[in-house]
């Protein structure tokens, strides 16, 4: 049996808000960065590198969708879009998907993953 939150989203008690043949727009309700959420491949993926052309483009299509869908629901100023692939990136679930995250000027967080990103040195790679 797969114990994959992501392969039964039930439990986690999030919502399956949008789906095409191949993935799902994800959401569960948040005080925090509402409106955010996953798009998901419906197939057991672990990595971007294991899903086919077929989920690879349903997933574009999706997003194209989520963000209209997010674009009437929230109205946001801009999105924060991103993957974390390994578990050194904070990644819990093993099952790929893309964050989506409609973004404000007046939110608790806001800039704080481009801020984050940015290098203070030159030597990261260094363990």
């Amino acid at each position: 049996m797969n114990a994959c939150p992501f392969c039964d989203p039930a439990t986690l008690e999030i919502e399956t808000m949008l789906e095409n043949h191949f993935c799902r727009f994800l959401q569960q309700p948040a005080k925090v960065l509402a409106g955010s959420g996953v798009i998901i491949p419906k197939r057991h993926c672990e990595t971007r590198h294991e899903m086919n052309l077929d989920e690879w483009d349903a997933m574009q299509d999706m997003l194209n969708l989520v963000k209209i869908f997010i674009n009437i629901s929230h109205k946001p100023l801009g999105y924060t879009i991103g993957w974390n692939c390994g578990e050194v990136t904070g990644l819990v679930i093993q099952h790929v998907h893309m964050h989506i995250i409609p973004r404000l000027t007046n939110e608790p967080i806001n800039g704080a993953v481009h801020f984050n990103l940015k290098p203070t040195t030159t030597n990261r790679f260094d363990n």
